[in-house]
């Protein structure tokens, strides 16, 4: 089954939780066992997980992107002016593969799913598609 949403990201970089989102799409499917993949279509944008218990965690990780590579640059050459979102959704990567057990998501106690925005403020679609199996 195939999920579409969409989130209105208000600052340039933003992490957006999206892990309770992820688990009722797996429960409306009603399936004990499968893989479920979660994947954004935008290149200045990506999918991730990280600890989601401390919001400072959030907030160092996108300080700590912007320091290595800078929004404002000399060098890059890209006519947009947003090479440092397309360098930071390279890291992160569009999409995240995760294990479906006895109906559950597995996810480690402190982690959570996360729809990241590097060039924004922009709306954003990720997708959730479920497998049995």
């Amino acid at each position: 089954m195939l999920f579409e949403h969409q989130y209105q990201f208000s600052k340039r970089m933003q992490m957006h939780d999206i892990t309770e989102i992820v688990k009722q799409d797996i429960d409306h499917c009603h399936i004990d066992e499968g893989i479920v993949v979660v994947y954004t279509p935008h290149t200045t944008a990506g999918i991730t997980v990280n600890e989601n218990a401390d919001p400072d965690v959030v907030r160092d990780m996108i300080n700590a992107f912007e320091r290595v590579f800078p929004t404002e640059h000399l060098d890059y050459h890209h006519f947009e002016g947003n090479s440092h979102a397309h360098i930071k959704s390279t890291l992160f990567g569009p999409s995240q593969t995760f294990i479906i057990h006895r109906g559950q998501l597995l996810l480690g106690i402190w982690q959570g799913i996360y729809l990241c925005e590097f060039d924004g403020p922009r709306q954003r679609t990720f997708y959730v598609k479920i497998m049995e199996g």
